[in-house]
């Protein structure tokens, strides 16, 4: 796992505000090195940012997490 600038989490903050229409979305600095860093809207962490560096490429995937007790009545 690669290591995440502030730079990087800045510009990934701003993607994903960008992309999911929401301003709310927010990426704290990471307090270790070497760790997936959290995205939260508000207060409430929705998931996380996983960074991968392969062949001088790199790419960033986002696991959102959903609780079922969350979701709306079927």
């Amino acid at each position: 796992m690669a290591d995440f600038t502030q730079s990087e989490i800045s510009r990934l903050e701003a993607g994903l505000q960008k992309l999911l229409k929401s301003p709310d979305i927010r990426i704290p600095p990471v307090a270790r090195k070497g760790v997936s860093v959290e995205v939260l809207v508000g207060d409430e962490t929705i998931g996380t940012v996983y960074k991968d560096e392969e062949d001088g490429e790199v790419s960033y995937a986002v696991n959102i997490t959903l609780l079922q007790e969350d979701l709306p009545e079927a």
